[in-house]
């Protein structure tokens, strides 16, 4: 190598040094000048320049304050995570192992110490891996931390997790700091630092949320363990699955995606960890990262673009969302004139209107969104008060604008599109449904099944094959799945993980999801009382729809669980009828799936032992917990995870 161009390498890797020390101390000071994205550049650069630079090293600011009552030692490191863009090289890493996946939160991870009365002694933030810095007065102030645990484990335990801000909360901090005469936040990403790092207005820390994603001090064999512990201690947890197959974690990935463009919150991809914990001892961890667990994100690239215009779609339940119109730009290898302003909240939280500049961004191959203000152009800022569609009037809830016209027709083509996807019906596009709803041929979804295939043949460029086919495959589809038909209903916070927790907690046919009252789907896990009151209440508008599908020959299935291969038909086992069941401890089965078979079988599930319990269900030999030492007392049979199997696969 030449030495003009050795000593160019060495100029840039001191460069990026002192580039990656600035960017990554403004992240945890909540002022980033950088997108993730282009800090993640920096990262590679000089990665490949100097694979073992300590700068890759570093976790947290490098600028903290060294005074040692400013800083909290971490008994078990908070350590970084190593992270790859690559499906193979995901592949490569996990060796065909279980992993469980969880989704990769956007915000600040801390610590959580809860003493052995189950009482928060001490919050902490990551800081440097090391030493974070106290949290426990703001901590405090955040609803979803339990403040005392519902079932004291008599030892000390440490819960991290992720703080968060969600698209509502966001909303709504921005306007009491506005009132408060603070600076307001300039985008989601950055907020949660700013808050953890404020010495005032702990109070704001309010608007914040907390999901849990590990727990240090009860003994595990299996990871997944943890999740199901930190969920009966009342704690939110991301969405977490355990996969087994590259297909498992394909769809896991598809999954994430969908979330990015339609969640409430952001993450920028999933987190992938071993399930078998002796294989953690086993690879430990280098000074940065731990070996046994892997980030899987998604490519991004942020730009800064120009609103020419906004307007506003109508979705199916109603919903009116902003779209800005840009000047086109090139953003991850694809032409952008068109970005999600996410809803009316974030448009009025900004004030957002032609001639602003904005940053925007892409990753994973979804839909650029906005992410911040970058410009405030001059002109009056304003929002329609008429649905573009019906001329119906408007009206605001919460964060959202909605048509007051249950009829609008863009509002129903969304509703019947949304359906044919999740359905299942191949072949028939949007324009393809925007031309049937212009020639008067369908207005609903049940319409759907009253179509001839000379209905198709009137169709642009509509043959004989092809109509016969489109028949065929909306014919294919009038017997389905309950988790699918209710998901392709648009049910308003519908999604499909949310019909399949409702399912698989025991309202495993129709008829049971139909009578659901919103007291019993807030005792679900992930519904809260307004989730659960938005669920209820579309679901009750969507009746008339389902009767008419019935009525056309609709068949929907039950869902039914199977265990150890064994199909159990039988709806009524004397076992299992009207007895009282509460479980402890870590099960190696979902949680939420045993449950669900056991109120399916016709039996109850108690949150706690009382004389009336006929089975405590654990995996305890000689359990120290408060219900296993009830049930003792109380002579009530204790039974194992295998044991309640062969219980539930019971025929007469």
């Amino acid at each position: 190598m030449k030495m003009n161009e050795s000593k160019s390498i060495t100029d840039r890797i001191i460069a990026l040094e002192k580039l990656i020390i600035h960017h990554k101390n403004l992240y945890y000071k909540g002022s980033p000048e950088i997108s993730d994205s282009e800090y993640d550049l920096l990262e590679e650069e000089l990665k490949s320049l100097d694979p073992t630079n300590y700068t890759l090293s570093l976790i947290g600011p490098t600028n903290i304050n060294t005074n040692a009552n400013a800083k909290i030692y971490h008994s078990q490191k908070m350590l970084s995570l190593n992270k790859t863009y690559d499906l193979n090289d995901l592949e490569k890493w996990r060796q065909s192992r279980e992993v469980v996946s969880t989704f990769k939160m956007d915000g600040v991870s801390c610590s959580i110490i809860y003493d052995p009365n189950g009482k928060i002694s001490l919050a902490k933030t990551r800081g440097d891996g090391s030493y974070g810095e106290d949290i426990t007065s703001k901590i405090l102030w955040i609803k979803s931390v339990p403040k005392i645990l519902n079932s004291v484990l008599h030892t000390e335990i440490e819960v991290r997790g992720e703080l968060y801000c969600n698209e509502l909360s966001f909303i709504e901090l921005s306007h009491e700091m506005e009132k408060k005469n603070l600076e307001r936040p300039t985008s989601v990403r950055n907020i949660v630092a700013g808050l953890m790092g404020r010495k005032d207005h702990l109070e704001l820390s309010r608007y914040l949320n907390f999901v849990a994603f590990d727990i240090i001090g009860p003994k595990f064999n299996y990871e997944i363990e943890k999740y199901y512990l930190l969920e009966n201690l009342k704690f939110n947890t991301p969405k977490f699955n355990l996969l087994k197959s590259k297909k498992e974690i394909e769809e896991g990935i598809i999954e994430a995606k969908n979330f990015m463009e339609n969640g409430d919150s952001q993450i920028d991809g999933l987190v992938l960890t071993f399930n078998e914990l002796k294989l953690h001892q086993e690879l430990g961890e280098t000074a940065h990262h731990p070996r046994y667990k892997i980030a899987f994100k998604f490519k991004g690239e942020t730009k800064i673009a120009t609103i020419k215009e906004i307007s506003w779609s109508v979705s199916r339940n109603g919903i009116l969302t902003p779209v800005a119109e840009i000047n086109p730009i090139q953003l991850s290898s694809a032409n952008i004139s068109r970005v999600t302003l996410h809803n009316f909240g974030m448009v009025n939280a900004y004030k957002l209107k032609s001639g602003d500049k904005i940053e925007i961004i892409r990753s994973g191959e979804v839909i650029p969104k906005f992410i911040a203000l970058i410009e405030s152009a001059d002109g009056e800022f304003s929002i329609p008060n008429i649905c573009s569609s019906c001329g119906h009037r408007v009206e605001i809830k919460e964060i959202r604008l909605f048509c007051t016209n249950i009829n609008c027709p863009a509002r129903k083509q969304d509703q019947i599109l949304n359906f044919i996807k999740n359905i299942g019906i191949e072949d028939l596009s949007e324009k393809r449904l925007e031309e049937l709803v212009k020639k008067g041929l369908i207005s609903d979804i049940p319409d759907l099944y009253d179509l001839k295939v000379e209905d198709f043949l009137s169709l642009d460029k509509i043959k004989d094959k092809l109509a016969n086919k489109l028949y065929s495959s909306i014919q294919k589809t009038t017997r389905v799945e309950l988790i699918t038909f209710l998901s392709a209903l648009g049910i308003s916070g519908g999604a499909v993980n949310k019909c399949e927790k409702v399912v698989k907690n025991g309202y495993n046919t129709l008829e049971k999801v139909m009578n659901i009252e919103i007291s019993e789907l807030e005792k679900l896990n992930s519904f809260a009382q307004k989730s659960a009151e938005d669920f209820v209440t579309s679901l009750k508008s969507k009746k008339q729809i389902i009767t008419d599908l019935l009525k056309k020959g609709f068949e929907v299935l039950p869902y039914k669980n199977n265990y150890n291969g064994k199909n159990n038909s039988n709806t009524e086992n004397d076992l299992i009828k009207n007895k009282k069941f509460c479980i402890t401890g870590a099960l190696s089965e979902k949680r939420s799936i045993i449950e669900g078979k056991i109120k399916e079988l016709g039996g109850v599930i108690q949150d706690s032992v009382s004389k009336n319990t006929d089975f405590l269900v654990t995996n305890e030999v000689d359990g120290n917990s408060s219900k296993f030492k009830k049930a003792k007392e109380l002579n009530i049979e204790i039974i194992n995870e295998k044991e309640l199997i062969d219980l539930l696969i019971y025929k007469k």
